[in-house]
C-alpha cells in the first residue's frame, strides 16, 4: 500500500505522523512510504533519516496526501480539504464534536476517517491512541501553568512549591482521567497543594491509592467545583467525554471570583473545552485575559515537545498503522478496536457519541 505521511500545517506543530523507525517497519511489511520534505524536521528526523529508513521524500502536501492511507497527527486544515478524496482512509486525531465544519466536509469528500481518540479497547487502557498524547498533556499543563503564573507572563506571581514560611500554590483540577491523574504527578512533584475533583467514585478510589493524603480529592458537583475554583492558583480542565464536547464546569459568573493573575489551563479545548471563557488559542499567541484571569486554550498542547510526542505516539499507532496497511479496510473487520475509531465512512457519519453531537448530519 501507498502510505502518505504529510507535513502538518497547524501553528508550531512540529509533530508528524510517522517517524523514521516506523517507516523501516512499513517497509518491512511490503510498503511504499511517501513522506513531505521537512515533515520531520521539527521533531528532530531529517529527510535523509526517512531516505535511509527507505521511504520517499515528495516535494508537496498533494503528493503526500494523494495516496491510499495518510497518516497523521492533526486534523485536516480548511486549506487541506482539497486533498481528501474517496476511497481514501486518513487515521489521525479529529476531534469533530468540535469541528462541524471538518465534519461536513468529510462526509462529502467520501474519505474513511478514522480517529486516534475514538480507537477503543476493553480493558484499563481504553483509549490507547489518546493515551500517550493525554500523559504529555496533563503533565505539560503544569509546566505552562506555572510559566504562565510568574508576573511577567501577566500572572500572579506565584511559585506553585512555596518555600517555607510562605504557602505552596494550590492547582485545582476537573477530572481524574490520565490527563488530571499525570497533571497531578507534576504539581505534587514541585510541592503544589493540589485537588482533583471527578464524578466518578471508582476512580477517586483509585487516586487514593496513588497519592494517599497528598492530594485531596472530591467529588464532583457544583458547589465543591464552586468552592476550590475560587481558592485556585492553577485550575486545570481535563474532562473528557468520549467523542463528544466537553461540559462547561465552570462559568464566567466563577472565573470572575477566581483571585486576579491566577491560570487556567484547558486541555479539554480540543474537544470545546470545560471552561466557559475559555477559547482555543495557539503556540505562537497561547493566552489572553479575561475577568483578569490569563487563560490558555492551545489545542495541540504535545506539539510543543515533539521530539518526545512523535516517538510516544508512534509507539501506540504504529500496530494500527501496519494493521490498515496490510489489510486495507478490511482491518476494521478485524480488528474491533479500529473499527470503534471510524467517524465517517462511506459518506455516513458512523460514530455513535459523534452523532449526538451532530444528529443533523446522520
Amino acid at each position: 500500500m501507498e502510505i502518505g505521511v504529510p507535513k502538518e500545517n497547524k501553528d508550531q506543530e512540529f509533530r508528524v505522523g510517522l517517524s523514521p523507525s516506523s517507516v523501516r517497519v512499513l517497509r518491512e511489511n511490503g510498503h511504499s512510504i511517501f513522506v513531505q520534505t521537512q515533515a520531520g524536521n521539527g521533531a528532530g528526523f531529517s529527510d535523509d533519516d526517512y531516505r535511509s529508513a527507505g521511504a520517499e521524500i515528495v516535494p508537496t502536501s498533494e503528493t503526500a496526501w494523494n495516496r491510499e492511507l495518510v497518516v497523521k497527527v492533526k486534523e485536516p486544515l480548511t486549506s487541506e480539504y482539497k486533498f481528501l478524496q474517496k476511497g481514501q482512509i486518513l487515521f489521525t486525531y479529529l476531534h469533530l464534536a468540535a469541528d462541524r465544519k471538518l465534519t461536513e466536509h468529510l462526509i462529502d469528500c467520501g474519505t474513511c476517517a478514522i480517529a486516534y481518540e475514538t480507537v477503543e479497547q476493553p480493558g484499563a487502557n481504553k483509549l490507547p491512541l489518546l493515551t500517550p498524547m493525554s500523559v504529555i498533556a496533563g503533565r505539560l499543563a503544569v509546566q505552562f501553568g506555572a510559566r504562565f503564573l510568574e508576573r511577567q507572563q501577566g500572572g500572579r506571581g506565584v511559585l506553585l512549591g512555596g518555600v517555607p514560611g510562605v504557602k505552596p500554590g494550590k492547582v485545582v483540577i476537573l477530572g481524574g482521567g490520565v490527563v488530571g491523574t499525570e497533571a497531578a504527578k507534576i504539581a505534587v512533584g514541585v510541592g503544589a497543594i493540589v485537588q482533583i475533583l471527578d464524578v466518578s467514585v471508582e476512580r477517586l478510589s483509585y487516586l487514593e491509592t496513588l497519592f494517599g493524603s497528598r492530594v485531596e480529592l472530591l467529588y464532583s458537583n457544583s458547589a465543591h467545583i464552586e468552592a476550590a475554583v475560587t481558592e485556585a492558583d492553577l485550575l486545570i480542565g481535563a474532562v473528557l467525554v468520549l467523542g463528544r464536547r466537553a461540559p462547561i464546569l465552570v462559568s464566567r459568573q466563577l472565573v470572575k471570583q477566581m483571585r486576579p493573575g491566577s491560570v487556567i489551563v484547558d486541555v479539554a479545548v480540543d474537544q470545546g473545552g470545560c471552561i466557559e471563557t475559555l477559547h482555543p488559542t495557539s503556540h505562537t499567541n497561547p493566552v489572553y485575559v479575561e475577568e483578569g484571569v490569563v487563560h490558555y486554550g492551545v489545542p495541540n498542547m504535545p506539539g510543543a515537545v515533539p521530539w518526545t510526542a512523535t516517538q510516544a505516539l508512534n509507539n501506540s499507532t504504529l500496530p494500527y498503522v501496519v494493521q490498515l496497511a496490510n489489510l486495507g479496510i478490511l482491518a476494521l473487520e478485524v480488528n474491533p478496536a479500529l473499527a470503534r475509531g471510524v467517524n465517517v465512512q462511506n459518506h455516513r457519519l458512523v460514530h455513535p457519541a459523534v452523532q449526538l453531537v451532530f444528529p443533523d448530519l446522520v
